[in-house]
């Protein structure tokens, strides 16, 4: 019973590590820490309103030995308090919509043939079980990616067979990568540093093992990378 009863805070321990979502290092990843953040905020206050009103409720309306016989008037309606709980969760709904569009528009990845963006442009291949990155000047790398910094870095991504998923947690949000079908993704001003890539599509038996290096690096350090020979 006792290993029972210490089973929930075994499995909130589990959870303990580091959260980078939260903790973005580009525009884009802030943008949609932000999104988090208010959303959460927003449910903070939903959730404090109604705990408030429910221990309100509790306490005022508990039974007790004086009101064994007590038979409370009967209401058929209230119009302001049902004006009330309709307009302001609608309102609330509102203020969270109109961020949640603008972010969710701008970042969505695009079709190749919509798109035209300018940024350095770098094409991403999946395949089981590794990513490949190909620069503007056909320098071709398996699983590290290199990246100038506070640059549009513009990502042409492709799969060879199952569908991947690209994400960089630090940077930015996940993106499914399709079969015959090229997206393009835009990640906006990274931060100088050193981040895990990795697939967050399940896509086989190797799936664990489809991780990537990322090194954000200067325009200049970017430039002299793209001079060395291919690995």
């Amino acid at each position: 019973m006792k290993k029972i009863a210490i089973l929930p805070f075994i499995m909130l321990l589990a959870g303990c590590q580091s959260i980078t979502v939260l903790d973005p290092k580009s525009s884009t990843g802030k943008e949609q820490a932000y999104l988090i953040w208010f959303s959460l905020a927003i449910m903070v206050i939903v959730l404090l309103v109604v705990f408030i009103l429910f221990t309100r409720f509790v306490i005022r309306y508990r039974y007790t030995e004086k009101k064994a016989e007590y038979i409370p008037q009967d209401v058929k309606g209230n119009l302001k308090y049902e004006l009330t709980w309709t307009i302001v969760p609608f309102l609330l709904l509102a203020v969270l919509a109109v961020p949640t569009l603008k972010i969710t528009f701008d970042q969505s990845p695009e079709m190749a043939a919509e798109a035209n963006t300018n940024g350095v442009h770098i094409n991403v291949t999946a395949e089981q079980f590794r990513w490949t990155f190909e620069h503007k000047n056909s320098k071709t790398v398996h699983n590290e990616l290199i990246i100038p910094e506070n640059k549009d870095i513009v990502f042409h991504l492709s799969s060879k067979d199952v569908i991947h998923s690209f994400w960089i947690p630090e940077l930015a949000g996940k993106v499914d990568v399709i079969p015959n079908k090229e997206l393009i993704y835009v990640i906006k001003n990274a931060e100088i540093g050193e981040y895990d890539g990795k697939c967050a599509e399940f896509c086989g038996i190797q799936h664990a093992n489809m991780t990537f290096d990322v090194k954000v690096v200067s325009l200049d350090e970017y430039n002299q990378y793209l001079k060395q020979s291919s690995n």
